[in-house]
């Protein structure tokens, strides 16, 4: 999204998470611009039982908390790594002047927020009208689809039964079920606990 050394120039500095570290959390007000140098980082939030629902999971080169900072509102969901991660982590103020002396990064941030409103409206709709099978399908489609090398065919899955579940907002024994009713309908294939799509 954004070269890492701009922003290291523009007063940047580096932070280390490790497997479940909050970077931010549901309330707080937005302070800083944060891209992910290294690792993964799930957006979330828990209901009343205290479920999880993961309303993303996010990578490499990719922002968090992104629309906050332009919305003057507090994060409506948590940031938390979902292993050991690194995240270039800059002053709103400093983004900000960034943003005025590059004024072409604008345009990365229009394609970087459609892309997340796209990914949202997909699972709304998933989430309103389609059985559990159709959940699934919505979302490994999208991550296939999106997947840097669009030369392969077939993907690795690169999620949990449980990440898998938080984001759809099944319960894990459903995705199980459903996963292995996929894999005889020949829609996917599971080698070693890894699923293919």
């Amino acid at each position: 999204m954004i070269n890492e050394e701009e922003l290291f120039s523009f007063g940047a500095d580096l932070k280390t998470y490790g497997p479940d570290d909050l970077i931010f959390s549901e309330g707080e007000v937005p302070c800083f611009f944060f891209l992910i140098s290294k690792g993964k980082i799930k957006l979330n939030n828990y209901n009343e039982g205290g479920k999880e629902f993961i309303q993303g999971i996010f990578s490499r080169g990719q922002s968090v908390g992104l629309s906050s900072l332009f919305t003057e509102k507090a994060y409506p969901v948590n940031a938390v790594a979902v292993e050991g991660s690194e995240i270039i982590r800059l002053s709103k103020a400093q983004y900000f002047q960034f943003l005025k002396q590059h004024p072409e990064k604008y345009f990365t941030i229009i394609q970087c927020l459609s892309e997340h409103m796209h990914y949202k409206f997909l699972m709304m709709q998933s989430m309103a009208f389609q059985k559990p099978a159709q959940k699934l399908l919505t979302l490994m489609t999208y991550l296939k689809d999106h997947h840097h090398d669009k030369s392969e065919d077939v993907i690795q899955i690169l999620l949990t039964r449980q990440q898998l579940a938080s984001l759809t907002g099944l319960s894990v024994e459903t995705v199980i079920r459903v996963i292995k009713s996929m894999e005889k309908e020949g829609i996917l294939k599971i080698q070693n606990r890894k699923i293919f799509y």
